[in-house]
């Protein structure tokens, strides 16, 4: 790598360590959630009726099964989900928003957001904001050939 590739590799490495430890920081004060937790109530809260297959879950928030499954069976001892065979497919399980799970993603997000301006949208100008836009869709896609893996909807 040349000065400039090295610059940006080892900025990228840095945020990339930063960010998260500074997310569940604030998630894990202000709401007593993980930002992977935050992630998954965001992922449910945005699909049909509130619920997704555990598959569907692990590719939206780019989780391992028994990683997801470890952290929704926490989250369903808490009540904010409900797990549940698929009636589609009795083998599959069922993972959906509770009542309760929907009141701390709510009480969550205001934090949450200000967070996010605070320590990357606020520190950006517009145009540095659409470049980083550009950069994380471009390497998103070689991270993940291509597939569309967010846990809000496009």
């Amino acid at each position: 790598m040349d000065e400039r590739e090295s610059e940006a590799w080892l900025g990228l490495i840095a945020v990339s360590q930063l960010l998260p430890a500074a997310l569940d920081s604030q998630l894990q004060r202000d709401a007593h959630l993980t930002h992977f937790e935050f992630m998954v109530l965001t992922a449910l809260r945005f699909a049909p009726e509130n619920t997704l297959r555990m598959t569907e879950l692990a590719a939206s928030t780019n989780a391992t099964l028994p990683r997801l499954s470890h952290v929704c069976s926490r989250l369903a001892t808490r009540g904010i989900v409900d797990r549940f065979p698929s009636p589609e497919d009795g083998r599959a399980t069922n993972v959906r928003l509770t009542a309760e799970g929907r009141r701390e993603l709510i009480h969550a997000m205001p934090g949450h957001i200000d967070t996010a301006r605070r320590l990357v949208i606020d520190a950006l100008t517009p145009a540095q904001l659409e470049s980083l836009a550009e950069i994380t869709t471009a390497i998103t896609g070689r991270l993940t050939d291509g597939e569309h893996r967010s846990p809000v909807p496009r």
